[in-house]
């Protein structure tokens, strides 16, 4: 009952101080037509990251000069194109691009959408539309309710103003403004982008269109290459007016306005607040069907961060201020006003799966405190995108350390070690330290940052699971990076801790050689993949010769770097009773006096046949890649369950939907 009486609190206060506002002023952020295209991208392609970032790009245009076009060259190309009317002052032309920046995703992922509002337009495209003026599969009018009673004079009025509005706007590059007898006003605005005669065919066109509106107060005509509007209220700004208080009235109006938007953002904030608590609520209730102790959501509720924050935090997503790229979304470093280094993770988003997996790790995250697990301090859901700000760790990921060509940076031994095991104290925690038993899914070097110190912390809690301690494991869609995964999981979709486990043992090996996992042992060549070759050193005893070679100018303990791809191999058996748990691993690693390491069983996917390069799997033959190389790994695992396909995306993981 409490619940129910304080949303009918907050709906009756937001509408009360929405309709007031309204009726104290006309605010130009309102829309007037919202547009989106029929076409979709082809799957696994990077239109999402390319729609956030020709958003940012025009949202710098929009800054500087109240109007811009940008072009983004990428598998599916983005032309764009952002403007203000030309009344708007500089701060309300900002307002209203952040109106329509808010609103236009609600057309994602269609390859194109057109949103009007009465202050300023957004459009992006597959292809270059600058220079159109008129088309009539996207032209449009739209109609006020209320009819002047004057039908005659009216009408008269109302084309005499367009008149003057077009003529206005010929004389003036494409922006004029008029009225007629103070009962009809008018505005006409060209993009641009639209040269002189194709301006004066868009608001000819506009005006037959608004015209048809008959004695409809309020007309307003929607065209590729421009805007018309007429009405009985005046609605633009006078010349100077827009820069310029005038008077007790504007000023008046100006305190209203910050007043009822600070009341107007606090409704909304409690709104988004109310959402995420309906959201983590259901997280919970599938935990508790667990039999977990989920996270209070106490704890939720002091995560918030204000989306404004964030984007001035990284000089509004400055690419300069890129620090990583993921599957998920792009990590960029940011400076809060106390002065603090945070690192902030723009998600990509347009699926419900984003949705679950933002929650998700918000929900994990946020109750879980180790040194070798990044900190998440919060989040923002109140903009125009979904945001996670975590600690600032400044070292990069250990992939940069251990694969970048470029990186004079090297870790010796020791600390290669130390990593190791902070890693398998990290991993260790999640699945038995915590509240919650929890399963990372994606542990791989690009999710492992390391701090000035060079200590390890794990990241990206994304794919993530809860775990019920009365379970032998989750059957579920099958999400990861190739060459990572378990094979149990891969072929039956069967989760457990050990797959965690595999994932590190794989990690280990790369650390020790200085090699990537190639996934897969390709048949008739002489290439091998790392768990293979590995394998066939341990077999021979020559594990020395699998060292990052890096290392082998440097005095070794050999007895330590042998136990330690011994434990790799271990963790990586095809068995999942053979693998130890974390917390074994974790004692293998750092008991004081020697202990007896079990022997290894061959590690799986070694005589898996040659399906496809790797460039090949970000294809469109990724499909039958995986379904290939399953077909042939079953062969080794009985399942009484058939296989969940999965796909591949263009960042490499691999997810079913």
């Amino acid at each position: 009952m409490h619940t129910k009486t304080s949303t009918w609190l907050f709906f009756f206060i937001f509408t009360f101080f929405s309709l007031f506002y309204l009726f104290l002023c006309d605010p130009r952020t309102s829309e007037a037509g919202l547009y989106c295209g029929a076409a979709k991208p082809p799957p696994n392609s990077s239109f999402i990251p390319t729609f956030v970032a020709e958003m940012e790009s025009l949202s710098e245009l929009i800054t500087k000069h109240h109007w811009g076009t940008h072009f983004f060259n990428s598998t599916t190309p983005m032309y764009g194109l952002a403007e203000c009317y030309n009344d708007l002052s500089h701060t309300d032309c900002l307002l209203c691009y952040a109106a329509s920046r808010t609103e236009i995703p609600r057309c994602l992922p269609s390859l194109s959408a057109r949103i009007f509002l009465d202050g300023c337009f957004l459009r992006y495209d597959n292809y270059s539309f600058y220079s159109e003026a008129s088309v009539p599969a996207v032209d449009s009018v739209v109609c006020g309710q209320e009819e002047a009673a004057d039908a005659a004079v009216f009408k008269e009025n109302v084309a005499e103003v367009i008149e003057r509005v077009k003529r206005s706007a010929a004389e003036n590059g494409g922006f004029g403004v008029g009225e007629v007898g103070g009962e009809v006003y008018a505005l006409g605005q060209c993009w641009k982008t639209v040269d002189g005669d194709g301006c004066r065919e868009c608001l000819e066109k506009g005006g037959e269109a608004v015209r048809g509106c008959g004695l409809k107060t309020e007309g307003k005509a929607l065209n590729a290459g421009c805007y018309l509007r007429y009405s009985t209220r005046k609605f633009y700004n006078d010349e100077g007016e827009a820069e310029h208080e005038h008077g007790f009235t504007d000023r008046r109006g100006i305190i209203i306005a910050i007043v009822l938007g600070a009341v107007a953002f606090t409704m909304l904030s409690l709104f988004a607040a109310y959402a995420g608590y309906t959201k983590l609520v259901q997280i919970r209730k599938e935990c508790s069907n667990l039999g977990l102790v989920s996270i209070s959501i106490s704890k939720y509720s002091g995560l918030s961060f204000k989306y404004e924050t964030l984007e001035k935090a990284t000089d509004y997503f400055n690419t300069s201020r890129k620090i990583g790229e993921g599957g998920g979304g792009t990590v960029f470093k940011g400076t809060l006003p106390n002065r603090k280094t945070v690192a902030v993770k723009r998600l990509f988003y347009n699926t419900r799966q984003w949705v679950d997996e933002f929650f998700n790790e918000v929900n994990l995250i946020s109750g879980i405190q180790h040194k070798h697990l990044v900190k998440l301090l919060g989040c923002s859901i109140e903009g125009p995108e979904s945001l996670l700000v975590y600690e600032y760790v400044p070292n990069r990921s250990l992939d940069q350390f251990l694969f970048d060509k470029n990186n004079d940076q090297f870790l010796n031994w020791k600390q290669r070690f130390d990593i190791i095991v902070g890693i398998a104290e990290g991993i260790a925690y999640l699945h038995e330290g915590s509240e919650v038993r929890i399963i990372h899914r994606d542990i791989k070097s690009s999710n492992v940052l390391l701090d000035e110190n060079l200590s390890p912390k794990i990241a990206d809690f994304g794919l993530a699971r809860c775990f019920a301690s009365d379970k032998s494991h989750l059957s579920t869609g099958i999400a990861g990076t190739l060459g990572y995964m378990a094979p149990e999981y891969l072929v039956q979709g069967q989760l457990t801790e050990k797959a965690d486990v595999y994932s590190f043992g794989v990690l280990v090996l790369e650390i020790v050689s200085g090699m990537r996992n190639s996934t897969f042992k390709q048949a008739d060549t002489d290439f091998d993949s790392l768990l293979h070759k590995v394998w066939k050193h341990y077999r021979s005893n020559e594990l020395a010769d699998v060292v990052d070679p890096c290392l082998r100018d440097h005095e070794l303990p050999a007895k330590e770097v042998s136990s330690v791809l011994q434990i790799g191999l271990l963790c990586t058996q095809a068995s999942v009773a053979l693998r130890p748990s974390m917390a074994e691993v974790v004692l293998m690693l750092t008991a004081n006096k020697e202990s007896d390491i079990p022997i290894p069983n061959q590690p799986p996917f070694l005589n898996a046949t040659t399906l496809e390069q790797a460039s090949s799997i970000r294809s469109n033959s990724a499909n039958s890649f995986v379904s290939n190389t399953l077909t042939k790994v079953q062969t080794s695992y009985t399942s009484s369950e058939s296989s969940t396909m999965p796909s591949l995306d263009n960042m490499g993981h691999i997810s079913t939907k």
